[in-house]
């Protein structure tokens, strides 16, 4: 559903946004929420001659502090538009809270082919569902292989230490916003904490890497990756462990998503999606990575636990909170199933 943008936006855009043929937008504008809730909010915007852009801003809430810095998410995509990792080009960034009541910042609109539910995977061909697993292997590989000082990121963050401070920061925003009585979710932190693997490499690292953040051209090759909200400098085998916990593969009990497209058959394999990656990554496919995926489990039970306690505060994700208790239920036993096997 639309609605028309206010005339404060409107303004704006006129003023500082261009379409490819470098003419301003034509009002009125049309206002389009794509996906909100416990993500940036991100809205499709159309002018007057069906030329779009996309828009992101912040959600509603009490957030995480830099979790939905959506200038840091503008910065990073602009710093990697010259690499080859495939990213929607920032148009315009807006700082302050003069035009919305949030910073934000917006991006090409870019064509293509979202695959976000089982039903919308079940609409590819098996051709393009063999070929969207191997390209986003091969996609994060290329991610990883970006020299972060070269493209201007060096100072993103801290370097090293990256899962210790991610178990910090999550366990604190699960201890602030407790919506259910699961020990599963402390007693994972504890054994994770316990056995963090060595950080041997430092890379800008996703940190939601999964098929429904990125669009797919149509031989199913990944076009575009999105949602670079909590992109961060770390290990860059934790971007992987989340692209594993997503895998969900047909028949599993465990599922991350409410709806995973991966679980329509013909994506491959999580092994499969993972020894691709580990050797486009230049890594050995004997690569212990439980840890990556326990902490995924883990990290993502922290997250749901977060959207939950907004969502019984705020509503406005288009699910109700009870809904979020019962994912974030599922999610937690099975990372706490996970750390307790390593």
């Amino acid at each position: 559903m639309s609605e028309q943008a206010p005339a404060a936006l409107t303004d704006w855009f006129v003023n500082h946004v261009r379409a490819e043929s470098g003419r301003s937008p034509r009002p009125p504008l049309a206002l389009a929420l794509l996906a909100g809730g416990h993500s940036n909010l991100t809205y499709r915007v159309t002018d007057a001659d069906d030329v779009s852009w996309v828009l992101r801003r912040p959600p509603e809430g009490t957030l995480l502090a830099t979790a939905h810095d959506v200038l840091r998410e503008a910065r990073v995509l602009t710093a990697l538009s010259p690499t080859p990792v495939p990213t929607p080009a920032v148009h315009a960034v807006c700082e302050g809270h003069d035009v919305l009541d949030a910073d934000f910042f917006v991006m090409e609109w870019v064509d293509g082919i979202p695959c976000t539910t089982a039903a919308a995977a079940a609409g590819l061909s098996p051709a393009q569902r063999r070929t969207a697993g191997e390209s986003l292997a091969d996609t994060l590989a290329t991610l990883h292989r970006v020299d972060v000082d070269a493209v201007g990121l060096g100072a993103l963050g801290r370097r090293e230490g990256y899962v210790q401070r991610q178990l910090r920061r999550w366990q604190t925003q699960w201890n602030t916003q407790r919506v259910d009585a699961l020990t599963e979710i402390d007693e994972a932190f504890e054994l994770l904490s316990a056995q963090i693997p060595e950080q041997r490499q430092t890379s800008l690292v996703h940190g939601d890497y999964r098929l429904d953040n990125c669009i797919l051209a149509t031989d199913g090759t990944v076009r575009a990756v999105v949602d670079w909200e909590i992109c961060a400098l770390g290990d860059p085998l934790v971007d992987l462990g989340v692209l594993l916990a997503y895998w969900t593969e047909p028949g599993d009990d465990a599922q991350a998503l409410e709806d995973p497209p991966t679980s329509v058959t013909g994506f491959g394999t999580r092994d499969e999606v993972r020894i691709r990656y580990l050797q486009a990554a230049g890594l050995g496919p004997e690569t212990d990575v439980r840890f990556y995926v326990a902490f995924a489990w883990w990290k993502l039970a922290c997250i749901v636990g977060g959207v939950a306690a907004r969502a019984a505060a705020h509503g406005g994700t288009g699910r109700d909170a009870a809904s979020y208790v019962n994912q974030l239920r599922r999610i937690a036993a099975q990372a706490g199933t996970l750390a307790r096997a390593l």
